[in-house]
């Protein structure tokens, strides 16, 4: 007889003009690991909020039923309260404050009337050994890297008791190291009786881990696969998030001849005033042609995002001590974001929110806010025309959203990317960098962002493509370098380039000598 920590019937949550949970029925059964799956804006993180009362009782119909007793959390307190406990995507950790400030934040240990520090730390040390994090309690957060950051928010969830926890896109900012480490302590958390349920759109970590997978497809409970019964496949997860089969995750590119180098750099050498004045790019020498994708990879730290930032009109206050870049042969040197936009040169941040997009601003708004003057009658922007452009733009990309009215805040993860992609499409540059262009998208929002690529490309658009996902670089560039601690490693065609070859190359050029 099965034994259900949770059960949630029938859940209707709606907004504003959207039913964004549709009568959701989902069963956890103690002691499991039941990951939930769909495609961005299918439902997932509203059907979290609700059960951690996020979205409190009174704003959702349907019954949320834990340990057999009806709950009505107005608060995650309540939640909190009940030892069910929520990590999201984005961490809500205090950067300033120490390990141990942070784990006990919000439930302090209490002797008499004053916080009991030394007691916290003590504490705080057995939880940060509970996750195998090997640091000072008293460091602040921010000297740690986002995969450790991880680790503090799960023993900041420990030192609650938590019985049920939820882990919303854990490994989505990781690295593949940092990521099997915190699947392995996911394990070890069930086999010391805690719950999980954890919301992932990367499916191989799904089917490594999962002992239950429940689908969400528009707000709606698809089915639930119990992983015990045969081994899931990939193709049968992404079948019923996205009601059709999908045989390629990569779309075949129309055949096309590549132009002429569209944008170069030699012998580009950067240095951070932040950290000491110390070098983080050595004599890096890359070209793209017209009309090809080149793929940016390495590991975490190998600086594949301090280069497109050098370069993109230098953003992050760099010293370029030597180099030159050129763009259709023509020497060029921006000496901001706007000079590089104007020269034909646009880049996606990997942090959507924080750099990307204005969230408090509606989807038109972010989306031609990089090129006003392509929208200017006189003196003013021609409003009609912004709405047209906009719309076209989310129609094109598929921006599930019922309006360009709506703020960009509002949408899921995957679609607040496809506005950053959507702002530069309208921008039209020659050369375009995606820096993790499909970070917490699912595969169907992914096969979609493919497409559009291969589209600029076919075009005539250079596209210089940075991504930790190794089977992405293989499977969408033409060619690509390989990054080792600020140096370019390595040089590979589609048709060399193997996973064997590129990690030995990422792990400081281990395959230069082959």
């Amino acid at each position: 007889m099965s034994d259900y920590i949770l059960e949630m019937r029938n859940i209707v949550k709606e907004f504003p003009g959207v039913r964004a949970l549709d009568n959701v029925n989902f069963r956890v059964q103690r002691g499991e690991i039941h990951c939930l799956v769909g495609e961005n804006g299918a439902g997932k993180s509203t059907l979290m909020k609700v059960l951690s009362g996020v979205y409190p009782h009174g704003t959702y119909e349907g019954d949320i039923v834990y340990n057999g007793e009806v709950m009505n959390f107005k608060s995650i307190a309540d939640s909190e309260a009940k030892e069910i406990a929520i990590i999201y995507q984005e961490l809500a950790l205090i950067p300033e404050l120490s390990l141990y400030e942070n784990i006990y934040y919000g439930h302090e240990i209490v002797k008499g009337h004053k916080i009991d520090w030394n007691e916290t730390i003590v504490r705080a040390k057995e939880m940060l050994d509970k996750v195998r994090l090997n640091a000072d309690p008293s460091m602040k957060v921010k000297e740690l890297g986002v995969g450790n950051q991880q680790l503090v928010e799960i023993a900041k969830a420990l030192s609650k008791n938590v019985k049920l926890l939820i882990l919303d896109e854990p490994t989505a900012a990781l690295n593949e190291d940092d990521s099997q480490n915190l699947l392995q302590l996911i394990r070890e958390l069930k086999e010391s009786g805690v719950t999980c349920i954890m919301i992932s759109h990367k499916l191989r970590e799904i089917t490594a881990i999962a002992d239950t997978i429940t689908v969400l497809r528009d707000g709606a409970t698809i089915c639930s696969i119990d992983c015990h019964e045969y081994e899931v496949t990939e193709a049968e997860i992404i079948k019923h998030m996205v009601g059709r089969e999908m045989d390629n995750i990569y779309p075949p590119r129309a055949e096309h001849e590549f132009g002429d180098i569209a944008f170069e750099l030699k012998d580009w050498t950067v240095v951070d005033p932040a950290k000491d004045g110390r070098e983080i790019l050595h004599h890096v020498n890359i070209n793209v042609r017209k009309g090809e994708i080149v793929g940016l990879q390495g590991l975490m730290g190998a600086g594949r995002t301090e280069l497109a930032l050098s370069v993109f009109g230098n953003t992050a206050g760099y010293k370029i001590t030597s180099g030159e870049m050129y763009m259709d042969g023509k020497q060029v040197h921006f000496k901001s974001a706007r000079s590089a936009i104007d020269g034909g040169l646009a880049y996606v941040s990997e942090d959507r929110k924080g750099n990307g997009l204005i969230l408090i601003q509606d989807i038109k708004y972010n989306i031609t806010i990089a090129n006003l003057q392509a929208l200017m009658s006189g003196t003013s922007v021609n409003k009609n025309e912004e709405i047209m452009q906009a719309n076209y733009y989310k129609d094109s990309i598929n921006i599930k959203a019922p309006s360009v009215e709506q703020l960009v805040g509002n949408l899921s993860g995957g679609n607040q990317q496809k506005v950053q992609v959507a702002k530069w499409m309208f921008v039209k540059p020659n050369v375009l960098i995606l820096d993790e262009p499909t970070r917490g998208i699912d595969v169907g929002a992914k096969f979609e962002i493919y497409t559009l690529m291969n589209r600029l490309v076919e075009e005539g658009m250079s596209i210089i493509m940075i991504s930790s996902e190794l089977p992405e670089v293989l499977g969408m560039s033409d060619r690509l370098y390989v990054m080792s601690e600020g140096t370019i490693t390595g040089e590979l065609t589609a048709e060399e380039a193997t996973e064997e070859r590129v990690m030995a190359m990422a792990i400081k050029g281990g395959a230069q000598d082959e």
